[in-house]
């Protein structure tokens, strides 16, 4: 039986005693963490593993909500519109129907690029440029604009692309200037070799997943093509505990932290009722509109995105439609909820059954914590 060590803020006992549950229940994982803000201030900071507090691991796809909030901010300043056509910033991005995709169509997953013939190498898959530049022409998978699929190795390295055309600095740069940087934040594109001895191996699935069949559009999305995929588990946790992955930090599923620093990133974002947050409310609604009513190709699910973020009222009720956020592969799920000031994330190192934000402890966290806060 796991203690749980940290914070739990009066009133907010019942979030530890899910916490715990969770991590001694059976698909628990004892190097758990959970962070929760609440109106800017910290109200849950919580860690099972005796020395989890400072430990930090990989989030995978927790990555695309941090990089996308620099989108947002880029598209609220001015600097990128959501109506112009990618291609007008990045000629290179043409042929095919590409030529007509809008940046809205991009972040909404609805470019078709989910991968290219024959995958990607590990080397490639870490470093966002050279997979923007071999997408760039790789014939969709589908018509852009006409459907929408989870872009769950690309899709940061496509709106990272943009961003790069337009202000000549990478995601990765402007996340560090004026996001991570400014607070001191404990999630990282690209961990620093002076952070390495905090790191913590994400461990597989107990048993082994298999690979996905090459020939579907999943397929497609998840390398299944390449030759070094056999056992999907295997590969991304090789993946990911690559010092080159993580020196990287690519922007869809590179992100190294833990859960008190996504949680504050998340905080930031929406400000704590008196300092704003970086993303004004007029962005937020944006942002956080479901974008496709319909199946994603890719993962089945249905309402799964906004724009960048995945839509969070769809999985968790007793969230606000504003809210917006991203899972990660683990089973980490992250989020800010405006109309109740939360800002939460829970952080795994072994792989959950269901993986993203399917891990069956996260329902039970976040009903716990919405308790709490009303």
């Amino acid at each position: 039986m796991r203690d749980v060590h940290g914070l739990a803020a009066d009133g907010f006992d019942g979030v530890r005693a899910a916490f715990a549950a969770a991590v001694n229940g059976p698909d628990g994982d004892p190097d758990a963490q959970l962070a929760v803000f609440q109106d800017g201030r910290k109200v849950v900071d919580l860690w099972a593993a005796p020395d989890g507090e400072n430990a930090v691991t990989a989030l995978y796809s927790t990555a695309k909500g941090a990089a996308h909030l620099v989108v947002a901010m880029l598209v609220q300043d001015g600097t990128l519109k959501l109506d112009q056509p990618v291609s007008e910033i990045w000629p290179e991005f043409s042929g095919f129907g590409k030529e007509r995709l809008t940046l809205r169509g991009l972040l909404a997953h609805r470019s078709g690029l989910i991968g290219v013939d024959g995958g990607f190498t590990d080397e490639e898959l870490a470093d966002d440029r050279r997979l923007a530049a071999r997408l760039a022409g790789q014939r969709p998978f589908w018509e852009p604009g006409t459907a929408y699929g989870y872009h769950a190795f690309v899709i940061a390295a496509l709106t990272g692309e943009v961003v790069v055309r337009a202000t000549g600095r990478t995601i990765r740069e402007h996340y560090e200037e004026r996001i991570r940087g400014p607070r001191g934040l404990d999630f990282f594109f690209g961990l620093p070799e002076s952070e390495e001895s905090r790191y913590i191996p994400v461990l597989p699935p107990a048993k082994p997943i298999g690979r996905v069949p090459a020939d579907t559009l999943t397929g497609v999305a998840f390398n299944a093509a390449a030759p070094q995929v056999d056992d999907h588990g295997e590969f991304l946790v090789r993946f990911a505990n690559s010092r080159y992955t993580r020196a990287l930090g690519p922007g869809s599923a590179g992100g190294v932290g833990s859960a008190r620093g996504v949680a504050a990133m998340y905080a930031a974002a929406i400000g704590d009722g008196t300092t704003p947050g970086l993303l004004t409310a007029d962005t937020i609604v944006e942002f956080t509109r479901p974008q496709d009513p319909g199946t994603d190709l890719v993962t089945g699910e249905t309402n799964h995105f906004a724009l960048g973020f995945e839509v969070q009222s769809h999985r968790y009720p007793e969230l606000g439609a504003a809210s917006f956020g991203h899972s990660g592969a683990t089973g980490t799920q992250s989020f800010a909820d405006p109309a109740s000031g939360i800002a939460f994330s829970y952080v795994r190192r072994r792989f959950a059954v269901g993986g993203g934000g399917g891990a069956r402890e996260n329902a039970g966290l976040v009903t716990a914590v919405m308790d709490a806060a009303r």
